[in-house]
Order: structure tokens, then C-alpha cells, then sequence
């Protein structure tokens, strides 16, 4: 619903030929495909050891559908509703019949024609069914063996970072406040500029992280266009001035982006804030199966944990020890959602995910991390670059929100005038070469 006179611009998409969405629906995504059928096929031992020969027969059915999947890709072909019987299935095939009705001329929705947000989920959610179709493999994680490549090629970046994490939290001794605003300054940027390690956007290349991330904070800071930090930290400080001692702290909800360096990260963030007393609970928000290459599900959430407490460094395996001790006392929580897989915009939450929505209104600040999470928090569309965050929201205010995020697709909101122009005539790829990042920050009006 339009709020204001301001129109909602059009959806990014591979129509436009030249465009970002175009080169990510013509060159990236058919590399995904082939890098997952590839996995499928070098796994077929795996297959045969755990399932005998119904296995390997499983591996060439999921091969052949993902082969004809690519080539339905690469020639434009009409996406196809959804076949399996999973809980989701219906909210597909309902979105799949919306996009047909906003298609120009009754054209059928198409790779190429179709918003690059919905064709690029779909995607996902069809390598998804060729798993779901056939069992016994309809488990298998096709992306599971480079969230645990990025995890172990990291360490010596986790450690630094478990490291410093425990040596402020040891020695904080009833820090003031501008102590406590540096230290959370740099967990929080930590967290932003670890969304760097995106395996989506390589392509599922190497895009671990094997430097301090601490000692880079001070030479990135330029590259922040919007830093809405001190409005985040004073949303975090109104909560503790707010309530009764015995209730101080906020909810924190976390909605997470990737496995790996990045997850590290947040995981450190939510100790941080519960540990000095910022956040009484921290819920963590994954995915529901495996999802743009290296987004966290449960199994990765809890493989990551088991793998910090397993380490063999100090530090390190403190840290694992603490967050299983959150986990176990209720104050950290993992939770997914068929929303966070599905190709809506969140402004479409209130109605297509009422529990989600009422779930995350009970919360005091929520972290969106990523660039998918900011594609679907501004609708991936073509908008000026002065348009205001709150806007680009259309009226997906569930509660105080921030972005954090590396930018690497062509839609950014919240820029001061003549700023993205600028950036334009410096460097074309500003948008999507991942050296640029946004602390964007939203409170809704309070009721009366």
C-alpha cells in the first residue's frame, strides 16, 4: 500500500540487459548450478556407502533435474510451479500466480523477465525441490562443504577475534560509557565488514577471512556511506535507563546471513552485548534449509558452536563454552522461518507471515544482516539513491531496525544528494563489489 505520493519504482531485473541482475541471471547463477551439480556427483560414493545402489539412483535423478533446471535458466524459459509436498510449497506456487498477474501482456513469468529477487529465490528453492524429490538424499546440504571450507580457512581471523572478545570482557571492570560505546563500536563494525565473506556473490569461490579483523576497522571506516551507529547504541541505552535493575538489558533479534567468518562474528556481537549487559536475550534468526550458497541453518549454527568449543585454542573454545552455556540457559535462542525462504519483500511480512511479523514487534532492536536481507527490507528496487530508508521500507516497521551491510547488488537507499552520483563517476561498481558498506538504522514512530 503506497503511503505517500512518492510512486514505488520497478523491480530490479535480467530485463534490463547490461544490468547487474542481468550479468548475476545470464553468468552467476548457471555457475551456482553447475558447482551443485558437481557436489551432487563427486558425493555419489557418499550416496552409495549410506543408501546402496537407491542412492546413486537418487544422485543421477537430482542431476538430471538440475541439469534441465540450468537450461530452462539459460534459455528464458516460463518457471514452473513447485512439485514436492514440502510446507512452503503452496506459498510458492500463490507467489509464483502474483508475479504472473503483474507480468506486461500476460507474458509467463520467465528467468529474464521476472524480478531478479523472485527469479534468484526460486532458483534456490528448485535445488531445494530436485533434493526434496528424491529421497534418501533429500537431506543433503549441496553447500555444506564450502560453509565448512570458509570456517576452517578463517581461524587464524577467529581466533584474533575470540581473543580480543575475552581480553575486553576480562577486563571491563564497570566500564563508563564511552568505554562501552568504543568496544561495542568495533564488535559492531566487526560484524558489518564480516559480510564481506559472501559465497553467493563468488560463486562459491574462496571468501574466507585470514587477517585481524580488529586492525582493519580503523582503514575501512571511509568506506561507510551511511553510519547510523550512535542512533543503534542510543536505541541499546534508552532500553537500560528504561526499566526496572533486574530487567535491564534489551531483546536483541538477529537475523543472520552467512556460515562461516561471518556467523563468528555476530556470534561474538551477541556475547558482547549480553555479556556487559546491553542485551538480557539475543534470538538468532536463520534459514530453513540450505540458501544462497552460505546463509546459516541450524545445523551450521550448531556445527559452528560444537567447532569453537572442539578448538584447541584457548580463547577460542572459551567462547564455544560461554555460547552453549546462553544457548542452554535461554538467553541466546536459534529460530528459522519459511518467510526468510520465500522471494516476498518484507514489507509483505504483516500479511504473508502474521506469527513472524507479531514475533519480531515483541523485539527492542533487530539486526538485518547482509544484502539479501536489504533487498528484501527495501523491495530490490530501482531507487534514487536519496529516497530515505524509512521509506524504502514501505511500512515494514515490526520495531527499531538496522541494516548492516556490503553492498553487492545495485540498490541503495539513504545517500545525501550528488553522493551516489559521485561514487558513479569514481567507481561504476560501487554497488556491487563489496568495498562499500551501510550501518542503516530505522525506529518507527512511537504509538500514543
Amino acid at each position: 500500500m503506497e503511503t505517500d505520493h512518492v510512486k514505488t519504482p520497478q523491480s530490479l531485473s535480467a530485463k534490463f540487459e547490461g544490468s547487474f541482475a542481468y550479468l548475476t541471471v545470464r553468468d552467476r547463477l548457471p555457475t551456482i548450478l553447475t558447482k551443485v551439480i558437481d557436489t551432487i556427483h563427486r558425493n555419489k560414493n557418499n550416496f552409495f556407502e549410506e543408501h546402496g545402489e537407491e542412492g546413486v539412483n537418487a544422485e543421477k535423478r537430482a542431476i538430471s533435474f538440475l541439469s534441465k533446471l540450468r537450461n530452462e535458466l539459460q534459455t528464458d524459459k516460463p518457471v514452473l510451479p513447485l512439485s514436492d509436498d514440502a510446507e512452503d510449497t503452496a506459498a510458492w506456487n500463490e507467489y509464483m500466480q502474483r508475479q504472473q498477474d503483474m507480468m506486461e501482456d500476460r507474458q509467463p513469468v520467465s528467468w529474464f523477465k521476472s524480478p531478479w529477487l523472485y527469479v534468484e529465490c526460486y532458483m534456490y528453492r528448485r535445488i531445494q525441490e530436485a533434493l526434496l524429490l528424491n529421497p534418501p538424499i533429500g537431506d543433503f546440504d549441496v553447500f555444506k562443504e564450502g560453509k565448512t571450507q570458509t570456517f576452517f580457512e578463517s581461524q587464524q581471523a577467529i581466533i584474533f577475534l575470540c581473543t580480543h572478545l575475552r581480553e575486553v570482557l576480562t577486563s571491563m571492570d564497570n566500564p563508563n560509557e564511552k568505554q562501552l560505546f568504543d568496544h561495542f563500536l568495533k564488535f559492531l563494525q566487526v560484524s558489518l565488514w564480516g559480510n564481506k565473506c559472501d559465497l553467493s556473490i563468488s560463486a562459491g569461490q574462496d571468501n574466507s577471512q585470514k587477517t585481524s579483523p580488529i586492525e582493519s576497522l580503523s582503514s575501512l571506516q571511509r568506506y561507510i556511506l551511511v553510519d547510523d551507529s550512535d542512533q543503534v547504541w542510543s536505541a541499546l541505552m534508552t532500553l537500560q535507563g528504561s526499566r526496572e535493575t533486574e530487567k535491564r538489558g534489551a531483546r536483541v533479534d538477529l537475523i543472520l546471513d552467512n556460515a562461516g567468518f561471518e556467523l563468528i562474528t555476530d556470534l561474538v556481537l551477541g556475547d558482547f552485548l549480553v555479556s556487559v549487559g546491553l542485551a538480557k536475550e539475543v534470538r538468532f534468526h536463520g534459514k530453513s534449509f540450505p540458501w544462497f550458497v552460505s546463509d546459516v541453518t541450524k545445523k551450521d549454527f550448531d556445527w559452528t558452536i560444537r567447532q569453537t568449543m572442539a578448538s584447541n585454542h584457548k580463547q577460542m573454545s572459551a567462547c564455544g563454552v560461554q555460547w552453549k552455556r546462553f544457548l542452554k540457559e535461554g538467553v541466546w535462542s536459534y529460530h528459522d522461518h519459511r518467510f526468510w525462504t520465500l522471494p516476498h519483500e518484507f514489507c509483505d511480512m504483516p500479511t504473508d507471515a502474521a506469527d513472524l511479523y507479531a514475533a519480531l514487534q515483541g523485539s527492542d532492536l533487530i539486526l538485518f544482516k547482509g544484502d539479501l536481507n536489504y533487498r528484501k527490507l527495501t523491495g530490490d528496487r530501482d531507487w534514487e539513491h536519496t529516497v530515505p530508508f524509512a521509506r524504502a521500507l514501505r511500512g515494514f516497521h515490526p520495531a527499531p531496525l538496522c541494516s548492516l551491510r556490503t553492498l553487492k547488488a545495485n540498490v541503495q537507499v539513504g545517500l545525501q544528494p550528488g553522493h551516489g552520483e559521485m561514487l558513479t563517476s569514481q567507481e561504476p561498481d560501487w554497488m556491487t563489489n563489496g568495498k562499500y558498506a551501510v550501518v542503516q538504522f530505522f525506529c518507527p514512530p512511537r504509538e500514543q
